[in-house]
């Protein structure tokens, strides 16, 4: 059975939205098995600078992403669109193991298969220390 992840591309604003936002619950989850099913069996990742190849990688990285980002909270929102392909700014907040909490900006270009699949996800992230006061989201 092929696997399909809804909406398929070519993307509509509408469907790119969709996209974005089903993308920010399933990291918002924190769980990296749901997270990984967005993703193509052989996807290919650059997150700041590691490089992460398929499913297993997938998981193995956000389990670890999440014992070091506590009381992780993310927003994404819709830069560009064409084709199969979206451009999405986001931020997120985490609090490190020694209280500091941080907010990180970032943008990421997403390329999906025919199925609905990020087959490609590039993403540049830059962290700032906060304080708890300061935290928006």
């Amino acid at each position: 059975m092929i696997e399909k992840k809804y909406p398929l591309p070519p993307f509509t604003k509408e469907t790119a939205i969709q996209k974005i936002q089903m993308a920010e619950d399933a990291w918002n989850s924190k769980d990296p098995i749901k997270i990984s099913k967005a993703y193509s069996l052989g996807t290919e990742w650059r997150n700041r600078n590691q490089f992460i190849n398929g499913r297993t990688e997938v998981q193995a990285f956000l389990a670890d992403k999440w014992t070091k980002e506590l009381d992780y909270t993310l927003k994404k929102e819709l830069w560009s669109f064409h084709e199969n392909r979206i451009a999405v700014r986001f931020e997120y907040e985490y609090r490190n193991e020694t209280g500091q909490w941080f907010r990180a900006y970032g943008n990421e270009n997403w390329e999906f298969d025919e199925n609905g699949l990020m087959q490609k996800r590039y993403a540049s992230i830059n962290d700032l220390a906060i304080n708890e006061s300061d935290r928006k989201l």
